[in-house]
């Protein structure tokens, strides 16, 4: 059940640009969720931070606190409609008002389709997708009601392409864009111009998300290269809730490999394949399998972090070298494209 609403009374108010603003972020845990929260509250904005466990939201409360802002904690697991719906309604009651809701919660199972269980396969879509949509379902109303507000849904780089080893979260994350643009569309023609969905496609992040997986592999996964920091995702969001943007890209590797899926579909299908599978998992170390955090939060030393460890603090040479990588292979295969284009048309 939804626990207790827990907050702290704010220092004196230190401004910035979302002061006055209010969000709910979910999946606020660690990570993503946990970055997101911290800038906006250091741009200013009260926020309500929620995941399904107590103790690491309780710690992001008072550093929020710590920034000069309101702090709210409601633990929920967002795959249960009731307890999503009484989210919102503690956060309205605490907050005043909701202006933004980050939907951020999400998980996600390792290994070939065939050999991952189908209890595991749902629980991913149940999270990542209806998680999202349960949000929704209790937030847009709110929104309407005020005649204004902004939904901004986490999805991931591979909702505009896949990988290996990953069939349910690649498929949650289409389903997630899918489901904004849908709702773009509904609020255009009910004339709701001021209620914003919008759509983050980051690339590999270093957070706790890749230890928290699921793994029917039988060998450690890891995150592959280029890896960004999750502040450069929650800067993104923090723009987002001021100006909304329909789809937004975090990292450089996202939008170049989209637009070259573009061109050639079968081509990056085989590379991403073959990157997935040579990059995606540390075959030094056997693991058992085992459901990772799908179904229980995963007690670990890290479990509240911001960061995974997978990158050093700052731009790393992992990021450049993938970054060249990914270059080295777009322009001459964007010229190739583009030279075939060109005799196709004039033969």
């Amino acid at each position: 059940m939804t626990q207790a609403v827990t907050a702290t009374q704010p220092r004196p108010a230190l401004g910035g640009r979302l002061r006055g603003w209010t969000a709910v972020v979910t999946g606020a845990s660690s990570g993503i969720g946990r970055a997101t929260a911290l800038e906006l509250a250091r741009q200013g904005a009260s926020v309500c931070v929620s995941a399904r466990r107590a103790e690491p939201l309780d710690d992001l409360v008072d550093e929020c606190r710590r920034l000069g802002t309101t702090a709210v904690a409601v633990v929920c697991d967002v795959t249960d409609p009731e307890q999503v719906t009484e989210l919102t309604r503690l956060a309205g009651r605490e907050l005043g008002h909701i202006d933004a809701w980050v939907n951020n919660a999400g998980v996600t199972a390792i290994g070939l389709f065939e050999e991952t269980p189908p209890e595991a396969w749902n629980r991913v879509l149940e999270t990542n997708l209806l998680g999202y949509v349960n949000a929704a379902r209790a937030v847009l109303p709110h929104f309407r009601e005020r005649g204004r507000g902004v939904l901004i849904n986490n999805a991931s780089m591979v909702a505009r392409l896949a990988e290996p080893y990953a069939t349910a979260y690649v498929a949650s994350k289409h389903a997630v864009r899918g489901f904004g643009q849908s709702l773009r569309q509904e609020l255009y023609l009910t004339g709701a111009r001021d209620i914003h969905v919008c759509t983050v496609l980051p690339a590999v992040i270093d957070t706790p998300f890749f230890q928290h997986a699921a793994n029917y592999a039988g060998v450690a996964n890891q995150a592959p290269s280029p890896v960004y920091p999750p502040e450069r995702v929650a800067r993104t969001i923090a723009r987002l809730v001021r100006a909304p943007k329909r789809e937004v890209f975090v990292g450089t590797a996202g939008p170049i490999l989209a637009f070259l899926s573009g061109l050639a579909p079968s081509f990056v299908e085989r590379l991403m394949a073959r990157s997935g599978h040579k990059h995606h998992f540390d075959r030094r170390v056997a693991v058992e399998p085992n459901p990772g955090n799908l179904f229980v939060p995963m007690k670990m030393t890290n479990g509240h972090a911001t960061h995974g460890g997978w990158q050093p603090r700052g731009p790393s040479r992992a990021v450049r070298a993938g970054g060249i990588g990914v270059l080295a292979v777009a322009l001459p295969l964007a010229g190739w494209a583009l030279w075939r284009a060109g005799r196709r048309r004039w033969g």
